[in-house]
Formats: C-alpha cells, sequence, structure tokens
C-alpha cells in the first residue's frame, strides 16, 4: 500500500459509511478469517498478514466504498497461494475498512460489518488478491408477532447478560449508535455476536438468511450465555467473600492478641514456646550438663526476635532436647514363661536360637535388669530375623523401633548433624527415642552387613561408639551436641553374612546365627502362620479354601527350597490368588487344593529332585552360602596321557584353587599309601570341575572333596555313594575344621543324603545340632585324610 493511499485510507471517517438503502458493491475483495465468524452488526479490529494482504488492502484503498468481504475458515491461511476458495462458507460478511496501520509484519484495521454477503462468481481466485462476484440475501419479512416476540426475549436476555460484565455494555453502545433496537435482523446478529458459542454455530447462523430461523437458533445460545456469566459472577463473589473473611480473621485475631497481652491474658510466642518446653521437661531427670545447656538455650530463646532466623535454630535445638526422655524408663516383663510363649506363637522351628534368647533374657531376670546387651542375628534372607528382633521387645513388654542401615553412606544418620548447617537434624538414635519415649527401648538395626562409606564418612565406624557397652552410657550426638545414656537400650542386629562387618564392630556383639529351615519347619510355618496370614490377606473363610500337607509339602520342595520362607510366602499367596478367580466365578464352591493341582496354579516346579551324581572321579561336597547351605558336585577326569598337567574350571575364588592345588600335591605324593598307581600323575593331565559355573564359589573347605575325586580318578575306584563331605585339607593330610555345620547338614538332608564326613574339630558343632537335625544320619569324622579314604574306600 503506497504512503499516499494508506494516508488517505486512515482518514476515511464513518461519515461516508454505506447506509441503509445505499447501493451496495457487486465485485468484492475477499480475505479469509480463521478466529470466529464476523457478523454485520459487529464492529471490530481484524489483523492479518501484511505479507499476504497487503496488495487486497490497497486495492481496497483505492474504492469508492472502501470495503471488502470476510469469510470464516477452520484453519488459519497460511500460504494464500495454496488456499481452495472452494472451501469457504456460503455466507460471509460485507465490512467497511477503517483506520489502516501496519507494524511488525501486520496489517490491523477497524472493521464495520454491514450486510450479508454470498459469492456469485469468481473474477480471481487461485492467488491473492481474491475477488468475486458477490450477491446479498434479503430477510424476509420481519413484521409477524413471532418475530416481534423473539425480539422481545432477546433483548430481555441481553439486559441480564449487562449487568454480569461491563464489556457488554460498551458492545451494546456500539450497537445503539448504528442500529434501531426495534430491527430484528442486526438485533438477532448482535445477539449471536455477544455468545461464546463454537465458530461452527455461529456460523450456522449466519447462513440462516430466514428472520425467524435464525432467532430460534440464537436464543438458546444467549440463554446459555446468560447462565454461564451467572455462575462465572457467583464463582467470582464467593472467591472474594471467602478472602474478605480470612482477611477480616486474621486482622481480629491480631487485634485479640494485642489486646490479651495488654491485659496479661496469654503470653506471646517466646513465652508460649519456652513454656512447653519447660512442660516438656517436668518430671523427667536431665544431667546437670544438659540442664545447663538447655536453660543457655531458653535464656538465649528470651531475648530474640521470633522473626530472626537464629530463633528458628534455637527454637528447633530446644524442641529436640525436650523431646528426648531423658530418665524415663519402661518397666521390663522378665517372666520367662511369658518370653517363651510369645517367642513360640510368633516362630516354628529354631529351638536353639530361642533357647538362646531365653537365656539372654534369663540373666537379665536374674539380675533385675536386661542393659548393655548388642545381639546379631545371622542368617539367610527370610528365616526371620526381624521378626525375631520384635518378638523379643514383645517379650520384654518394650517398645520396638526398627531402621534400616543398609546401603547408609553418612555417619551424620547415626550421630547428626552439626547446628551449623541448615537443615541440621539429629540422628537416627535420638529420633528413635523421642519416638519411643523412654529410654530402655528394643532398638533394631537391620542390613548391618550391608552398611557403605564414602567422602561423607564411615557409618560402620560411627556404630562404634552406639554399641559398645563400655561408651555408650556418654553417647555424644553432634546436634545436640549432649551426653546421652544408650546403655539401657537392648541393640538387636541383623545380617546375612559376618563378612562385610568390620572387625572392631563384630567383637562388639553377640553373635546368634539362625540358619535355614528344614521340610518339616517350613510345612509347620506353612501351615501355622504364613497360609492363614494369605487367607486372611484375600478375605477368604478358612472354610472355602485349603491345602493338604502333601501340597504343602510339594510347595516347599519344588516352588520354595531356599533357606528362608519368603519364597514359600510368595508362592502361597500366588496360589490363594489363582484360587480367589475360580471362588468368584462360582460363589458356592469349596476348593482343597491336592498336589496335582498345583502344576496348573504354579506352573512346572523349579527345582527338581536332584539325582546325587556318582561314578569314579565324582564326590558330592558340602558347602555354605549366605542363602543357606548347598551340595557342590565335584568331578575329575583324565584327559589324556600325552603330558602331565592339572586343569580347574568352574567359577572359583582364590582361596578355593589354592584348595585345589593342595589336593592335587597332597594326593600325587601320597598315591601309594592310599594304594593307587604311583606313576598315575606322572604321565595324566587331569581335569578338575566344579559345576554350575555361573555361581561364585571359594573357600578352603572343598580341599577334602577335590582330594577325594583325585584319589578315585587315581585307583579307577567309584567311591561309596550316597556320602557327602566337608573339610579344609593342608598339605600334610591334616583335616582341618571348618565353618556352617548346620546348614552344611541342612542342605545333605534336603538332597536325602545321610552319610556325612566331618572334620574332627567340628565334633562339638554337630552335637550341639538340635535332635531333628541329627536324627538319621551317619556321620564320620576325620583328623587326617587317610580317616576319609577308609570311609570311601572301604
Amino acid at each position: 500500500m503506497s504512503e499516499d493511499n494508506t494516508a488517505e485510507f486512515i482518514e476515511a471517517q464513518a461519515s461516508s459509511l454505506a447506509l441503509p438503502g445505499q447501493t451496495l458493491p457487486d465485485k468484492l475483495y475477499i480475505i479469509p478469517i480463521h478466529n470466529r465468524p464476523f457478523f454485520p452488526a459487529q464492529v471490530l479490529p481484524v489483523i492479518v498478514n501484511e505479507e499476504h494482504w497487503a496488495e487486497t488492502l490497497e486495492l481496497v484503498s483505492n474504492t469508492d466504498h472502501h470495503s471488502l468481504a470476510l469469510f470464516y475458515v477452520d484453519q488459519p491461511v497460511t500460504d494464500p497461494r495454496h488456499f481452495d476458495t472452494a472451501s469457504l462458507p456460503e455466507h460471509g460478511t460485507l465490512v467497511r475498512i477503517h483506520h489502516a496501520s501496519r507494524g511488525d509484519g501486520k496489517l490491523q484495521f477497524v472493521a464495520q460489518g454491514l450486510n450479508r454477503v454470498r459469492i456469485r462468481g469468481w473474477l480471481k481466485r487461485h492467488r491473492p488478491p481474491y475477488l468475486a462476484e458477490v450477491e446479498y440475501p434479503q430477510n424476509a419479512d420481519d413484521s409477524r408477532d413471532e418475530v416481534k416476540a423473539y425480539g422481545m426475549a432477546l433483548i430481555n436476555a441481553i439486559k441480564e447478560l449487562l449487568p454480569l460484565n461491563p464489556l457488554y455494555s460498551e458492545e451494546l453502545k456500539n450497537y445503539l449508535n448504528r442500529f434501531s433496537p426495534n430491527q430484528p435482523s442486526p438485533l438477532t446478529d448482535f445477539a449471536a455476536a455477544l455468545t461464546t458459542a463454537a465458530p461452527k454455530d455461529l456460523q450456522e447462523v449466519l447462513d440462516t438468511v430466514p428472520i425467524l430461523q435464525r432467532m430460534e437458533k440464537v436464543l438458546p445460545m444467549l440463554r446459555k450465555e446468560v447462565e454461564v456469566a451467572r455462575l462465572q459472577s457467583e464463582l467470582s463473589a464467593e472467591v472474594n467473600r471467602k478472602i474478605g473473611d480470612h482477611q477480616r480473621e486474621f486482622f481480629l485475631k491480631e487485634q485479640l492478641k494485642i489486646i490479651q497481652q495488654e491485659l496479661g491474658i496469654t503470653k506471646d510466642d517466646r513465652s508460649a514456646d519456652a513454656d512447653e518446653f519447660r512442660a516438656r521437661l517436668q518430671g523427667r531427670t536431665l544431667p546437670a550438663q544438659a540442664q545447663k545447656r538447655i536453660d543457655e538455650e531458653l535464656a538465649k530463646l528470651a531475648i530474640l526476635e521470633t522473626g530472626s532466623p537464629e530463633y528458628a535454630v534455637t527454637r528447633n535445638y530446644l524442641d529436640w532436647a525436650s523431646s528426648v526422655p531423658w530418665g524415663l524408663l519402661g518397666a521390663d516383663k522378665l517372666d520367662l514363661g511369658h518370653a517363651r510363649q510369645v517367642l513360640d506363637s510368633q516362630h516354628a522351628g529354631l529351638d536353639d536360637v530361642k533357647s538362646r534368647i531365653l537365656e539372654f533374657l534369663a540373666v537379665g531376670a536374674f539380675k533385675g535388669e536386661i542393659a548393655g546387651s548388642i545381639v546379631l542375628l545371622v542368617g539367610p534372607p527370610g528365616v526371620g530375623k526381624t521378626s525375631i528382633g520384635k518378638s523379643i521387645a514383645e517379650s520384654l513388654g518394650r517398645p520396638f523401633y526398627r531402621f534400616s542401615v543398609g546401603g547408609m553412606r553418612d555417619e551424620a544418620e547415626i550421630k547428626g548433624h552439626r547446628r551449623t548447617y541448615i537443615g541440621a537434624m539429629p540422628g537416627k538414635l535420638v529420633q528413635a527415642l523421642k519416638d519411643v519415649e523412654v529410654m530402655n527401648p528394643v532398638i533394631m538395626l537391620d542390613e548391618i552387613d550391608k552398611m557403605g562409606s564414602s567422602f561423607q564418612g564411615d557409618p560402620a565406624s560411627a556404630l562404634l561408639e552406639t554399641l559398645d557397652p563400655e561408651q555408650n552410657a556418654e553417647f555424644l550426638d553432634h546436634y545436640l551436641d549432649l551426653r546421652l545414656d544408650l546403655s539401657k537400650v537392648l541393640f538387636v542386629c541383623t545380617a546375612n553374612t559376618l563378612d562385610s562387618i568390620p572387625g572392631p564392630l563384630l567383637d562388639r556383639m553377640e553373635v546368634i546365627r539362625l540358619s535355614g529351615y528344614i521340610t518339616e519347619e517350613k510345612l509347620a510355618i506353612a501351615k501355622r502362620h504364613l497360609w492363614p496370614k494369605q487367607l486372611e490377606k484375600a478375605g477368604v473363610p478358612k472354610n472355602r479354601l485349603a491345602i493338604s500337607d502333601a501340597a504343602l509339602r510339594l510347595v516347599i520342595e519344588g516352588y520354595a527350597r531356599e533357606a528362608g520362607v519368603r519364597q514359600l510366602e510368595k508362592q502361597l499367596g500366588k496360589l490363594v490368588r489363582k484360587v480367589v478367580v475360580k471362588l468368584l466365578e462360582d460363589p458356592q464352591a469349596k476348593i482343597k487344593i491336592a498336589p496335582k493341582d498345583l502344576e496348573s496354579y504354579l506352573g512346572m516346579p523349579h527345582f527338581r529332585t536332584e539325582q546325587v551324581l556318582s561314578g569314579i572321579g565324582v564326590i558330592t561336597g558340602l558347602a555354605w552360602t549366605s542363602m543357606g547351605g548347598a551340595t557342590l558336585p565335584i568331578e575329575a577326569t583324565r584327559i589324556h596321557t600325552l603330558n602331565r598337567g592339572f586343569k580347574l574350571t568352574g567359577q572359583l575364588g582364590e582361596v578355593m584353587k589354592e584348595s585345589a592345588e593342595i589336593a592335587y600335591s597332597y594326593i600325587s605324593s601320597h598315591l601309594k599309601t592310599f594304594k593307587g598307581d604311583p606313576t598315575f600323575f606322572d604321565q595324566a593331565f587331569v581335569h578338575l570341575h566344579v559345576p554350575d559355573g555361573a555361581t561364585p564359589k571359594d573357600g578352603p573347605s572343598a580341599g577334602v572333596t577335590m582330594a577325594s575325586a583325585l584319589l578315585s580318578l587315581a585307583r579307577n575306584q567309584a567311591p561309596k555313594k550316597g556320602v557327602a563331605m566337608t573339610g579344609e585339607l593342608s598339605l600334610t593330610g591334616q583335616v582341618m575344621p571348618i565353618g556352617g555345620v548346620r546348614e552344611k547338614v541342612i542342605a545333605a538332608r534336603r538332597q536325602k543324603i545321610h552319610e556325612l564326613i566331618l572334620p574332627e574339630a567340628n565334633r562339638g558343632d554337630f552335637t550341639e545340632l538340635p535332635e531333628y537335625l541329627k536324627e538319621g544320619l551317619t556321620v564320620h569324622f576325620a583328623k587326617r585324610f587317610a580317616d576319609v579314604a577308609k570311609v570311601l574306600f572301604p
């Protein structure tokens, strides 16, 4: 658009408008708009892209009527050169242009709607500027009574809208400046333009030329707009009322607080806080040092401003210091009968562990108090270490607090942060004392073998002071910076293995070992505890679902053969869930699970009855793992006689490799003693293999087993069947003691092996085992390897 034409165009005034009855142009330039349809009764600014529509507006400015047609389209026209003009709706609006201006790549003008317009034919349609021949549809007779009635209804609805939103008043003024309220066609178009109806619905109104039909469409739209505006007004009023109520309440509270302070009825925040902390300390026996420190902090609190950061720090400190149950001790139930009843009701098996705990409680009962004791429960996962800790607390009548130290890397978790740090807090032990409200609870430190260390400190070292009976009477928390007496606390720690616990920490604890369960114990646990628990969890009555002992035994041996009972509990839960589906389908059904049903519910068994390997050079060993005991078959074979050699396979650690080398050296040098061919190893290349190569194995207790496999190979004689063994072998043939006797005996029983060879030095460990574990076993105790050979090769 040229500068002269633009100036002329901008100066165009409303005095030159096309008035009713004035000749309307029969050719118009067309611009598509996409926000919503433009109505003849509207006067609104319109913004278009300068790049696409500048030429169109320049040509319009050169016309006498300064008018163009606006047509609504669904999507914005991004590239008019590829716009399909056939997609334009039937009707658009003739508008006159006022006050055109440009800026930032946009053209803005005020469009004054004049009349409906319909395209009769195209003069230019493939690229802007679009030019078309147009015609103007005429309204039918609008003097009928129905039209007048609708007009009155529209005017009444517009009157209802006016008080609800001031914008409606401005639009009404613009309308009344141009039209009489008695003209039904512009009135209907104006009413439609006031609504926020969908563009598609508004275009339908624009396309409806007969006035009565148009009014029938617009009146419901306007009524809906009135309802929405009224609801919005009510919501705004409600929000304003609530805000006003809150402000009024706040001011009244502040006034009341000041009046009460003037009259001495209440105290300010500082006095109230100080009084609360003093009230907490009433009846508690504080050490002199702690009393002095707390008094100093209370004095500081009295002079600090409540809004200062130091006030918050001091208040938080006093909150914690006054929450510690200084000198409060709970009364112990030192009744061995009650303790025995609690342990028996909550745990099947574990007789040696129960008796050890009862001995520990008996000493406390004899002395009159249980103090300064740190118990460490060691055993595979799922054998009930955590629940035994809870049972100890229940049998003593003490509160129980448990937290896991597994993966803990920050010593501040134990001993607290310094007060100078932002977000500082006391350690877990102070938090525990606050929660239990006595100084002699049972505190369980779970997974103590899985603590880590990092640049933030070594929590295992931080526990040394906590768990040392000689030091924990003076335990110092970094946050409180006060001495706490933890000597009355009964600490119960749990671990899966002792290997990763630092020696100094282990030295402070009394170790109680929990081994895995045999099938009979698991059966009792499942019947007494696990199965009823799963039925209760699923809400199934006992009379509608039962499981036979044979099915339980098959679940234990085929699906859950690990040392603990956690996997067994999962399998029983799976069984119950599967059966509940059937119970829902048949509400009257009563189901009893038999062994033959298990495969349909649980799939194929994970474990099969393993056949104990036998033959020349094959020996069954016994191994200990953190998951319990296991059998360990060891195989030896001669590959060829071309040269002397020894090959070792299986995922073996350094200690086990050394055991194999010792076994090879010992058997090679003593073949004549054990009636083997003295020259056998001179030409033989021997391969020794420990199966299950995916599982890491390490430890010295396979030395005797490896030597026996090599001797069987050299004698070319199969060893006695059904014998398993364990023991460390020295280079001089001594059979050295090993650990984990209970776990290894359980592993042998699980594999139906009833003849064992154990080191003589472990005779005492075997004697201490419960009778039900020793029953039916034939055990040979060996001092030297010769004792082993006598059993294997009688």
